[in-house]
């Protein structure tokens, strides 16, 4: 099965630059320069005792900016930390702000940044376009593969006021220039190289199979994520075949470093394609599972994926046939290769050690309906889901994905 798709309508935001490659890194001292003078850097303890990290410091430096390094980000970005982030950024007066590290890291970035330039408490902008104006000029290095928060207009946090992961969607957090170099991800050890392609494949299956939405002349300016479009399925297309192919490789050898770079480029794709398609049913239903299992957001949304595949299957035969084929099944039957769809991507996961449940990874039982209900509350995930959610689905995804065994798709 050849794979077109129709050219009727693309949106896309994107950096102002992107730059990819081995030894990109050792651009950040002329890229930062262009952009002020001191540079504050969120970090992680691990990543900041690193030589390439330390190297990068010293770019910086000897490019003629004073720096200032955060490394205390944990992951899955307690709010505590932003606001001690902030605290020191305000009394430092950065005019570029660097997130160096995984997805955490990039957030905190364009947190801090946030608030260094608007103020406020950060519920004030969880939500869709509630930032007022452009930030601090944000660089983001990521040193995983998966979140593409270094291209894409959300940053997520765990607020324990809320006792749930928020968000805050809006264009004016892409950063200005995502460098992306393969090289600092080759000590990143299996577990999270799995965890983050992982989260990456999701991205973009739940890109290409978001709802199209009318291609309104405000559609993309009056909100963040628009829905599938002509221009995002090309990148989730990309990202989807990228995956399958370099994923499995660099699980099992992270030194090859044709697979690093696969990986790498894939979750780029990925985040351009959902930072303006945006995702669905299994990024809402893994808030609530994420809060009360915690585990990383890349294993929930894994674990998900193929449940919430073999419900959409009925809205999305043509996506799913794309998908397979972009997987490498062969085959000329679109029915047929949609079924294989939701297989492949189960396979591919359990290649690389994804659990198969919600059960294995802590999910009691007593707690379905719960995550059910909570998952409604993420109303732009619900509703860029390409088949009709209500409470009755997400309570019927949710226990297929607890019991395991890839449900039917009546």
């Amino acid at each position: 099965m050849s794979i077109s798709m129709p050219v009727n309508a693309g949106f896309l935001r994107s950096p102002q630059a992107i730059l990819f490659g081995d030894g990109q890194r050792h651009a950040l001292g002329t890229v930062a320069r262009k952009l002020g003078q001191r540079a504050l850097v969120c970090t992680d303890e691990r990543l900041s005792g690193d030589a390439m990290f330390g190297a990068m410091i010293s770019d910086l430096q000897a490019s003629g900016l004073e720096t200032l390094v955060y490394d205390k980000t944990q992951a899955e970005l307690p709010i505590a930390g932003v606001f001690e982030c902030e605290k020191m950024g305000r009394a430092f007066a950065p005019d570029v702000v660097i997130g160096i590290g995984g997805g955490s890291c990039m957030d905190m970035a364009k947190f801090v940044a946030l608030l260094l330039t608007h103020g406020g408490d950060l519920s004030d902008y969880y939500g869709e376009m509630k930032v007022p104006g452009p930030l601090l000029p944000l660089i983001a290095i990521p040193t995983t593969s998966g979140t593409g928060s270094e291209v894409t207009a959300v940053a997520v946090v765990a607020d324990d006021r809320r006792d749930l992961k928020v968000g805050v969607s809006s264009p004016h957090l892409i950063p200005h220039t995502a460098i992306c170099d393969p090289e600092l991800t080759h000590s990143c050890p299996p577990g999270l190289t799995a965890c983050s392609g992982a989260d990456a494949l999701t991205h973009a299956i739940e890109a290409f199979t978001a709802i199209r939405r009318d291609a309104t002349p405000d559609l993309a300016t009056g909100r963040v994520f628009v829905g599938k479009n002509a221009l995002t399925d090309v990148h989730a297309l990309a990202a989807i075949g990228l995956i399958a192919k370099h994923l499995p490789t660099a699980v099992a050898n992270g030194k090859d470093t044709q697979a690093r770079a696969g990986v790498m480029m894939a979750a780029l794709h990925a985040g351009l394609a959902f930072g303006t398609a945006g995702t669905a049913a299994a990024h809402a239903i893994q808030y609530p599972v994420g809060a009360l299992t915690h585990t990383a957001h890349g294993i929930g949304v894994a674990v998900l994926m193929p449940y919430v595949m073999a419900f959409n299957r009925p809205a999305c035969t043509a996506e799913f046939a794309q998908i397979a084929t972009a997987m490498g099944v062969q085959g000329s039957d679109e029915s047929t290769l949609a079924d294989a769809a939701i297989d492949a991507v189960r396979k591919l996961f359990s290649t690389i050690g994804i659990p198969a449940t919600l059960k294995d990874i802590g999910l009691s039982g007593d707690d379905l309906a719960h995550v059910a209900v909570q998952s409604m509350l993420a109303a732009r995930l619900v509703n860029n889901n390409p088949r009709l959610l209500d409470e009755a689905a997400m309570a019927a995804i949710t226990r297929a994905a607890h019991q395991g065994g890839v449900p039917m798709h009546a």
